[in-house]
């Protein structure tokens, strides 16, 4: 082992080492630890609470969205009420006593077409809309079929007669049309 005199020793303090080391660390003028802390736990706070109302929207939206289901379809029942009012009132002149039957006849027959025609009305308001369907070709995404029928006045494929009328809602087939089809010229 060569000894040199100059060669410091490890395990011994060494001032002048210990005083640079000290000059070359810099000092620390920014916040200290219980700042960052106190920061940290201020903004976990905000997030929490930011979590929270956003957990408290989505349930407002969701109560609101069922809200608007459970009752979606008050506007048009309201307006059904005055049908059903009307209808009421057709039976009632139909079931009076005395008078002419046949005037009781037209009277109720005159209530119950006014009455449809509210209805109709009403229906489209709702943009409910009949499909007109007799004559054309026969189309089995607004149609059902129910027999064919052969005829020299309607082409094939079209159709003939209508049993029920068909109903579009906005741009949806409420319900499909029930229909007779022209299976041709009779032979």
């Amino acid at each position: 082992m060569t000894d040199n005199k100059n060669t410091p020793d490890l395990d011994q303090e060494n001032p002048e080492v210990e005083e640079e080391l000290e000059q070359e660390q810099p000092t620390d003028d920014g916040p200290d630890i219980d700042t960052l802390l106190q920061e940290l736990e201020e903004t976990r706070e905000k997030i929490l609470r930011v979590a929270a109302d956003a957990d408290n929207f989505k349930k407002r939206m969701e109560r609101d969205k069922e809200k608007l289901l459970k009752y979606a379809g008050e506007n048009i029942l309201r307006e059904l009420l005055s049908t059903v009012d009307n209808l009421d009132r057709a039976l009632e002149q139909g079931s009076v006593e005395g008078g002419d039957p046949q005037q009781k006849l037209e009277a109720l027959l005159a209530g119950v077409d006014l009455t449809r025609k509210g209805l109709v009305s009403m229906l489209e308001r709702f943009n409910v809309k009949p499909i007109e369907v007799v004559g054309k070709p026969f189309n089995p995404e607004e149609m059902d079929a129910l027999t064919m029928e052969a005829t020299d006045e309607v082409p094939a494929n079209h159709v003939v007669q209508e049993f029920a009328k068909g109903f579009t809602f906005k741009d949806r087939v409420l319900r499909h049309a029930q229909v007779v089809v022209s299976s041709g010229p009779q032979e």
